[in-house]
């Protein structure tokens, strides 16, 4: 499928009553692991995980030509399923970024707002949508306000009301979905479908955050792991360490996936 194919897959994905599960990669490797799994229907990568990969920190800290060379990477390897990158905030071009992103053959993405006034993240959204077009891919944005991840001190009805008014403005501005990242419980969520409307609500899988089949009954679009996925492979890593230096060997069960 050519670029073009895939965004309408993805977009489609995002649009169907059921549930978008993805589980987050973050180079070659991770992504042929996750794209062999049978139901896998896209690849998401986490820009966390991507810069901890090369020893950069989260938040626009790893240089962009590295980390989008490091997603076509994760693009060649996931086949024919389409790729939705985490651009973060857009590194300070967010129509250029993802103008570069369709480059390496991803179409879709998270852009965060960063808690930027209003205006100023509406024409953000506006510049991805505009990019791909001018690209010719329908390209699918996920929209990400940090309204709970930047909320500070705020109430919480507040911060609720506030990631709703983003939302819904980011959606007329031509975004697919809306991602609020938070530890978001059932109440937050039926808040945030009940305003931004069915199938348009991305959420993190927090600890607390109700479980995949209650979401979907929700009207919840989307469901992602960020760099979560990442430390699940951490942690393993450091139990084999662990037991190697305790006298073990490798864990038994341990798959040839490399």
């Amino acid at each position: 499928m050519n670029s073009a194919e895939k965004a309408a897959v993805l977009r489609q994905l995002h649009t169907d009553p059921e549930l978008l599960v993805l589980v987050n990669v973050w180079d070659a490797v991770s992504a042929s692991v996750v794209a062999a799994e049978p139901r896998t229907r896209a690849l998401a990568t986490a820009g966390h995980s991507v810069a901890a990969t090369f020893g950069y920190g989260d938040g626009e800290q790893v240089p962009l030509d590295l980390a989008l060379a490091m997603v076509g990477r994760v693009v060649v390897a996931a086949g024919d399923l389409p790729v939705t990158a985490d651009l973060d905030g857009g590194f300070g071009d967010a129509g250029e970024t993802v103008r570069r992103a369709i480059g390496v053959g991803v179409v879709g993405a998270n852009v965060e707002d960063q808690l930027l006034p209003l205006a100023e993240s509406v024409a953000k959204v506006e510049a991805v949508v505009a990019a791909g077009e001018a690209e010719g891919v329908p390209f699918v944005l996920n929209a990400r306000t940090d309204a709970f991840v930047r909320g500070g001190d705020r109430p919480r009805e507040v911060v609720l009301a506030d990631a709703a008014e983003r939302g819904k403005a980011y959606l007329e501005a031509g975004a697919t979905s809306v991602f609020v990242p938070g530890p978001l419980d059932e109440d937050a969520v039926q808040q945030l479908v009940a305003a931004l409307g069915p199938q348009r609500l991305s959420v993190i899988g927090f600890p607390g955050v109700p479980d995949q089949a209650r979401l979907a009954e929700l009207g919840v679009a989307r469901i992602s792991y960020g760099p979560m996925t990442q430390r699940v492979a951490l942690t393993a890593l450091q139990a084999a360490a662990q037991g190697i230096y305790a006298g073990g060997g490798i864990p038994e069960g341990t798959k040839a996936l490399n």
